[in-house]
């Protein structure tokens, strides 16, 4: 799709809507106000939030049969997933054009991202042991501290909201066999929940000159409690997957394997102060480790933090939070012969203020990190909203965010242990529009410049040796629109992003990141089933490539999916993935699914 195109579409989304699905829409019940907790801390109800947030929730994950939460994201417009083939490879994020590990990656609010090279393991998170997820687009280092250039993904596993027994198991195309079980029961004190879910699936040829199906195994746990004792709230989870992932090494063409473990886990305990102060004490725990079979190599995290969270009304239109997290991080890394084991302490504060008075909202946010590797860093967001009328909001915001070089810039291949933090300021305006109580109209432009961008510099063009220097700047231009209307038994909702990822030392765009994207998700509910479809469009894209960087072609996915109650308990689901069954590539040289039947029941009993 051309940038003309998309434009032209942005454009569309402004205009009124046809009187018939205004009407519909009117008709129906209003969709509920969510209540979000990622772009502030804070529990703030969607409409009250000043930058771009999107929720998919439990009903999207489930009727998408999706494998992973890498799946799921995908079809985000704005959201580029580069992909080194098929179930278990890894799924690399890229939020707004910013480089793959600009976005901070939650699990029911602890941290993941590795220190060593990489993203977060979003392969390794089965769909069907997440409840729901938050995505804020925009810096929030002022927050989160390092990593929060692009926006801030919260995945919440599945726990407070299961009642009863919840049974799953599906099957589809490359053998791909699914299982889950979820149970759970709550009262007034607490609650307790669990969720167990397993994947097993042939796969197929990782690259594309290789004609070997490479298999992938997952088993994911998940554990949730919380329970009332006296005035302290006291809430613990813990998510658990491990398996083995099959592929083809792409230098030397051969089969090769290895075994994964990742881990999050958390205890908080929550009390009030006073009538206007909630105090929260958290602990957490993250671990990734990756261990290959062919070769000695390997990659291990372990982060352990302890969070002091504070909430603070202050009169009925002022409300406060500030904290402070210290975190300890240990990772140990053998990758190209080098080894390295380091240690890395960070100390963060936060502060954030937000008022509201007549028709304005503001909210000032200002953070402090102390980090071993990038020193001293100060961030802070300026969010402003006007409304024009009830219903028309007009927003403005500004923010700095920065990234610390990891384990692996300082100390492996290339290895410079004299980086500085990669830093951005980003700049954006935008119209909250609710046109209708069923009907949101939002509209976002932005500016993110990137300083100091870590970059391999080759120092030896015959033996590829090189270091790796802070040489690079970019600067990402960006329009979004996002529209939902919901009638009676039916929803529809339409994004589009266009934008320029630009590395302005070289004039080039930025790799693996499409300048045009749209998005499309429509759900018709009867009285005994659902049938949905989910369309992506995204431009093209450049890659890596020896001694050029290649062009990945503009591709179109479209997935079919349907679900009929056989009784009130239980359901037959399915999906049609790629329905055209389009020949694409999410990264050079390795296969993406073809079209595929994934057919799948669920029963639940016990519940209310």
């Amino acid at each position: 799709m051309s940038a003309r195109c998309l434009a032209a579409f942005v454009v569309a989304l402004s205009l009124p809507i046809p009187i018939s699905l205004a009407s519909a829409a009117a008709a129906s019940d209003a969709p509920k106000d969510e209540v979000l907790v990622t772009a502030t801390r804070t529990p703030v109800p969607e409409s009250d939030i000043l930058v771009p947030v999107t929720v998919i929730t439990r009903d999207d994950l489930a009727r998408s049969l999706a494998s992973d939460a890498a799946d799921v994201l995908r079809f985000q417009a704005g959201l580029d997933i580069g992909r080194n083939g098929g179930p278990g490879q890894p799924a690399s994020l890229f939020l707004r054009g910013t480089e793959s590990n600009h976005t901070i990656i939650l699990i029911d609010g602890v941290r993941v991202n590795p220190g060593t090279i990489g993203g977060a393991a979003l392969e390794n998170l089965n769909a069907e042991s997440i409840e729901r997820i938050e995505l804020v687009r925009g810096p929030r280092s002022a927050l989160y501290g390092s990593d929060a250039i692009g926006g801030v993904v919260n995945i919440f596993t599945r726990g407070a909201n299961i009642q009863g027994v919840e049974t799953y198991a599906g099957y589809g195309r490359y053998d791909t066999q699914t299982a889950s079980l979820s149970a759970g029961m709550q009262g007034e004190r607490g609650g307790l929940a669990f969720n167990g879910s397993w994947l097993d699936s042939a796969g197929f040829p990782t690259l594309e000159t290789s004609d070997d199906d490479r298999g992938y195994r997952n088993l994911s746990l998940g554990l949730q409690g919380h329970l009332q004792a006296g005035a302290v709230e006291l809430r613990a989870s813990a998510w658990h997957a491990d398996g083995n992932a099959q592929y083809t090494d792409a230098f030397a063409g051969t089969p090769a394997d290895s075994d994964y473990d990742d881990d999050s886990a958390a205890l908080e305990g929550a009390f009030n102060v006073s009538d206007a102060w909630r105090m929260r004490l958290r602990t957490t725990l993250m671990q990734n480790d990756i261990d290959q079979h062919q070769s000695p190599d390997f990659a291990h995290t372990r982060r352990y933090s302890l969070e002091w969270l504070n909430e603070l009304a202050v009169g009925s239109h002022n409300s406060f939070a500030f904290g402070a997290i210290a975190s300890r991080e240990h990772t140990d890394s053998l990758s190209f012969g080098l080894p390295f084991d380091v240690g890395t302490d960070v100390l963060m504060a936060y502060v954030e203020d937000r008022l509201e008075f007549g028709r304005n909202h503001l909210l000032l946010a200002a953070g402090y990190t102390d980090h071993d590797t990038a020193g001293s860093k100060g961030t802070w967001n300026v969010d402003y909203g006007f409304d024009v009328s009830p219903g028309l909001r007009l927003v403005a915001t500004a923010g700095t965010a920065f990234r610390a070089p990891d384990a692996t810039d300082r100390f492996g291949f290339g290895g410079n242990p004299d980086l500085k933090p990669e830093s951005s300021r980003n700049l954006e305006v935008g119209v909250q529009w609710r046109i209708s109580p069923a009907q949101r109209l939002t509209v976002n432009a932005f500016r993110n410049d990137i300083e100091d961008l870590i970059e391999f510099v080759v120092l030896d063009p015959v033996t590829f040796d090189g270091i790796n220097e802070n040489v690079e700047r970019a600067r990402i231009d960006g329009i979004e629109a996002a529209y939902r209307l919901t009638g009676t038994g039916w929803h529809l909702q339409v994004a589009a992003s266009l934008q320029d990822p630009r590395n302005v030392t070289e004039n080039s765009q930025l790799l693996r990141r499409t300048r045009a994207s749209l998005s499309l998700s429509f759900v018709k509910s009867f009285s005994r089933g659902q049938f949905g479809i989910d369309v992506l469009t995204a431009g093209e894209r450049k890659d890596f490539g020896f001694p050029a960087d290649v062009t990945l072609s503009p591709y179109t996915l479209v997935n079919l999916t349907g679900r009929f109650a056989i009784t009130p308990q239980f359901d037959v689901d399915a999906r049609l993935e790629n329905a055209l069954d389009e020949d694409y590539e999410l990264a050079a040289g390795y296969n993406t699914p073809r079209r595929g039947l994934y057919v799948g029941a669920r029963y639940r009993f016990g519940g209310r």
